[in-house]
């Protein structure tokens, strides 16, 4: 297959393979032709109502099989996938309607009313069975560089941005991902992550790539414990995480829940902090962790740590077509080992900013087709990234660089300690002040002031946090990032 549309790389891979058993969704297994059909048929349905190519159509759903099914139908009939997290407000919802100019919303019975508030007047459709009642259609010619997704970023410092990708793009990076992850007989993942993310997107289009029949597990959300449980009673070989889940299924008694056919867990969409890895390989043996990085902008993956050729504390080697670089903060190129700012060049990058935010006024950008992370990192000789943390979440104490990750990761290896989230709080004598909030396990007794001494002694007299505040659990975005903005609010309002 030559053409780098996903229309036409569905319609490849249902005919790739025999039918097979391709979903768990909810104890029941889809097979692939079926699920091929229903794509085809609810394409049908969508240029039956009239939509066109380059239509913007929101999808809003919990995970299950619809939502692959809607994508894939979706491109089939040239329309540009925006998919929405569902546990999005319904104010955050209506910025996307109308930055977006969506002509339709899919979604599911338990979130109509979210749409409703919005109070855009745009047609809705409830799952897919009334799409799903069209004659089967196949995909409509589209250019590999036609724009395929609006990806909305999750705002955590402004409103939403919309990231343009592209078909190409799209094919490009979950192309490079299949092959640098895949290992021959490994074909059954677990997928908690949503799929109306950037991270789930590119894992539903990788399945596009498969040279062996893929068997997805979905999970409608995550649940630390339902996770353990279908991974050993489907015995599922890998699976895509995020590091906050990972800190929570710590908390499980893992020791208990035996994994023998599990080989490893991809993690990416934040930083993983080394002693998370380490105590989950610990306790979780034959499992390995193999990090990666990536952003929107970057069509989800950017580097890889490869099977085999892992290098633990980093977020491994670049994808083929992506080049990286660091600068300092005038742009100019460092030395290997020096941290700076992360800087991405290749074809599979978006295509830019949609709506308000195109030109973008400010932020991660392109600059002369290099995309300007806002991330603060360094390449080791081997040519393995490294990252530090997000230039936004520095806190700068006294003229004193603090990065969050440092000090949470110090503060993660204590025993009593779940997940910690580090930000700043304006100081009116050293500029910023270093707070932490604190999640314990059940049972923990730890107080403020030993963790305190603990960072004291781990991240340094500079960086330590001088308040501890403990809470029932760390928020999270709804892509399960640490939600700094939540915990910023709290400084300001300590009811919330």
């Amino acid at each position: 297959m030559t053409e780098q549309t996903l229309g036409r790389l569905a319609e490849e891979s249902w005919t790739r393979f025999e039918d097979f058993d391709s979903v768990f969704y909810e104890g029941v297994w889809h097979r692939s032709h079926t699920l091929a059909v229903r794509a085809r048929r609810a394409c049908g349905g969508f240029v039956e109502a009239g939509i066109r190519p380059g239509d913007r159509v929101v999808l809003m759903m919990a995970t299950s099989p619809e939502v692959q099914v809607i994508y894939q139908a979706l491109w089939a009939a040239g329309a540009v996938v925006t998919p929405v997290v569902f546990l999005v407000s319904a104010e955050e919802l209506r910025h996307i309607l109308l930055d977006s100019g969506a002509v339709a919303v899919v979604t599911s019975p338990e979130l109509v009313a979210t749409v409703e508030a919005t109070g855009v007047d745009v047609p809705v459709y409830v799952d897919t069975a009334e799409l799903e009642r069209a004659d089967e259609h196949g995909p409509v010619p589209r250019d590999p560089g036609d724009l395929a997704a609006l990806m909305y970023t999750g705002g955590t410092t402004g409103r939403a941005k919309g990231v343009m990708l592209s078909h190409a793009g799209l094919w490009q990076v979950a192309k490079a991902s299949y092959e640098i992850s895949h290992q021959e007989g490994i074909n059954r993942a677990i997928v908690p992550v949503p799929l109306s993310h950037a991270y789930g997107l590119i894992v539903t289009v990788a399945g596009m790539h498969a040279t062996e029949p893929p068997q997805a597990v979905l999970m409608r959300w995550f649940d630390p414990a339902a996770f353990l449980r279908l991974a050993a009673e489907q015995r599922v070989r890998y699976g895509a995480v995020v590091p906050s889940m990972l800190q929570m299924l710590l908390a499980e008694p893992l020791e208990s829940h035996p994994l023998p056919d599990l080989a490893f867990l991809t993690c990416g969409a934040a930083p993983l902090g080394r002693d998370v890895l380490v105590e989950f390989e610990r306790r979780m043996p034959g499992v390995q962790i193999l990090e990666g990085y990536g952003l929107t902008e970057t069509s989800a993956v950017t580097t890889f740590n490869p099977p085999g050729r892992r290098k633990p504390g980093s977020v491994g080697l670049p994808l083929p077509g992506y080049t990286i670089t660091i600068r300092d903060p005038w742009g100019e190129v460092m030395e290997t080992g020096d941290v700076g700012e992360i800087c991405v060049s290749g074809t599979a990058l978006m295509l830019g900013y949609w709506g308000e935010h195109a030109p973008d006024p400010g932020g991660t950008a392109l600059e002369d087709g290099e995309l300007r992370t806002g991330d603060i990192g360094c390449l080791d000789d081997d040519g393995y990234l490294h990252v530090v943390d997000r230039k936004k979440d520095l806190i700068i104490r006294g003229g004193f660089n603090v990065f969050p990750r440092d000090v949470e990761d110090a503060l993660n290896e204590h025993p009593d300690v779940v997940m910690s989230c580090v930000v700043g709080r304006p100081d009116p004598r050293l500029g910023e002040e270093v707070v932490a909030f604190v999640q314990l396990r059940a049972g923990g007794t730890v107080t403020a002031e030993e963790l305190m001494a603990w960072a004291r002694d781990r991240a340094g007299r500079v960086k330590y946090p001088r308040e501890v505040t403990f809470v029932d659990s760390i928020p999270v975005t709804s892509a399960l990032k640490l939600d700094r903005k939540a915990l910023r609010a709290r400084l300001h309002d300590p009811v919330r």
